[in-house]
């Protein structure tokens, strides 16, 4: 049996067990079937087990009336909804719905507002809808969201909508694995790594010496050992277990949105994954993006978004030309990537573009700034000597008005031997130090409140133990940095920085 004769034919066995909105075609099994939506203010919901096929093996699903992604649900801003969801799974399940607004016994967090909904029982969500814009909702319950718990959220405007278009489409990005995902937990508690397969090897090395020299290539190495850390660690989860889907398709089933020439479409991404960060681009189109996370923002035009986990953005775009347009979302890890198409006709396809490079992190990525690591014993951070200056230190004084650490005239002197070189022995030299007693020098008890105020509580070194592995001096606090494998690839790149709300 071929696999659309095959999702065909459990949609309809699913149909069959439903009524009413619910028997209709399964939206993301099909690319061109139309999605379920339900709108108004009274929603019946049934959690299920259905088995489905999205890399040929037919595996458990966690599915709502049948459908994964879950139904787009189309709610009014200013009314109350009522939701009656039904678990039929022979577990404990729940329904978070995500970034919205309500009272917390309706927020659906198993063991936190509500006991969760038990085998065979119903629980009834009731509450004001009290914004608008796009959103969705998932499980909170275990691996179920993984599973296929996860749907969109359109909360329509109380007032006409300024943002006018032709066509409106949800876009939701997700991930599935065949595996089951509690083995997949149970993998990266023993490694992290575990799907990491872009470690350095020999050929990169041999690559870097005829580069850079063979001194340069051993230091660049040497300085990610003494971190214990992997230059290559951008996601948990890769294409090693994972499938990347739009609106619960394959990039080969390649889901398609319809538009004309000349048309203005809005297209709703969503973040439904469980671990994935996407980058979001279709070639030859600009992308105006007019919400984020649900909250309108004054328009901005660019070629990229990169949306992290649980994140939405609504972009408008207007259609070039009669022809297709790939909606291309590559991994941040660039091992894989989820595909869907913008197209005036059914079957259209475009050319798919070839991922980005897979490079390395640096240290802005690490949060070391331009910091020279090779001046800096990595493998002591916390147990050993901490240089006063890389820690931002020697400019404590003046920028706090503490008292000057050197003898000054007509002062007692101070033994300052202790802090030579401006070194602090951490934590050995502060072990003896009573910080329930008078300081022995005056003024050291002030500087030493001053120097814990500015360095949020490192003044006494917490947090810097041998439990900890390090921490990060200079942590970047740009809002206008794309981010890693973003930075300088000729594409204008959303950043944070350019998102203002609608006065």
């Amino acid at each position: 049996m071929s696999r659309r004769r095959l999702l065909g034919t459990l949609a309809a066995a699913s149909g069959l067990a439903t009524v009413g909105a619910y028997s209709r075609g399964v939206w993301a099994l099909k690319s061109q079937d139309h999605p379920v939506v339900l709108t108004g203010t009274s929603f019946d919901l049934a959690i299920g087990a259905t088995p489905m096929a999205f890399t040929g093996r037919i595996r458990p699903t966690t599915s709502v009336n049948g459908s994964i992604p879950a139904p787009i649900l189309r709610w009014k801003q200013g009314t109350e909804v009522t939701l009656r969801v039904t678990n039929h799974l022979d577990t404990q399940t729940s329904i978070h719905w995500h970034g919205i607004l309500l009272p917390f016994q309706m927020d659906g967090v198993p063991g936190i507002s509500f006991p969760g909904i038990a085998p065979g029982e119903t629980f009834v969500y009731r509450f004001q809808v009290r914004q608008a814009g796009t959103y969705w909702y998932h499980a909170h319950t275990r691996f179920q969201e993984q599973t296929g718990l996860y749907g969109p959220l359109v909360i329509e405007p109380m007032q006409p909508d300024p943002i006018k278009v032709d066509r409106d489409y949800v876009v939701m990005f997700s991930e599935w694995t065949d595996e089951n995902p509690e083995m997949v937990f149970a993998h990266l508690k023993k490694m992290s790594d575990f799907y990491n397969f872009q470690q350095p090897t020999v050929g990169d090395f041999v690559r870097d010496v005829s580069q850079m020299g063979l001194s340069q290539a051993l230091a660049k190495r040497a300085m990610w050992n003494q971190m214990r850390m992997n230059p290559t660690d951008l996601a948990d989860i890769s294409t090693a277990t994972y499938t990347y889907l739009v609106n619960g398709t394959t990039p080969d089933a390649n889901w398609t949105a319809i538009a004309k020439a000349g048309e203005r479409v809005r297209l709703r991404f969503i973040n439904g994954s469980a671990t994935t960060t996407f980058d979001v681009r279709i070639p030859g189109v600009k992308l105006t993006v007019v919400s984020a996370d649900g909250q309108d923002v004054e328009p901005v035009q660019v070629d990229e978004i990169r949306i992290a986990v649980a994140e939405t953005y609504d972009v408008v775009v207007q259609m070039p030309a009669d022809k297709a347009y790939t909606i291309f979302a590559q991994s941040m890890d660039r091992s894989g990537y989820a595909r869907a198409t913008l197209a005036p006709e059914p079957g259209m396809r475009a050319e798919v573009p070839k991922p980005d490079p897979k490079t390395w992190l640096t240290m802005a990525d690490m949060g070391m700034g331009d910091m020279d690591m090779g001046d800096m014993n990595m493998g002591h951070m916390g147990t050993g000597n901490v240089n006063m200056r890389d820690m931002g230190m020697d400019t404590m004084s003046s920028a706090h008005g503490m008292q000057p650490m050197t003898p000054q005239p007509g002062a007692a002197p101070h033994d300052m031997s202790a802090m030579s070189g401006q070194t602090l022995a951490a934590p050995a030299a502060m072990a003896g130090m009573d910080h329930d007693k008078p300081a022995v020098m005056p003024g050291m008890e002030k500087a030493s409140n001053e120097m814990g105020h500015a360095m949020g509580g490192m003044g006494d070194m917490s947090g810097m133990g041998p439990q900890v592995d390090m921490r990060s001096m200079n942590p970047s606090g740009s809002l206008s940095d794309p981010g890693p494998r973003l930075r300088n690839n000729g594409r204008r790149v959303l950043t944070y920085a350019d998102l203002k709300t609608v006065a």
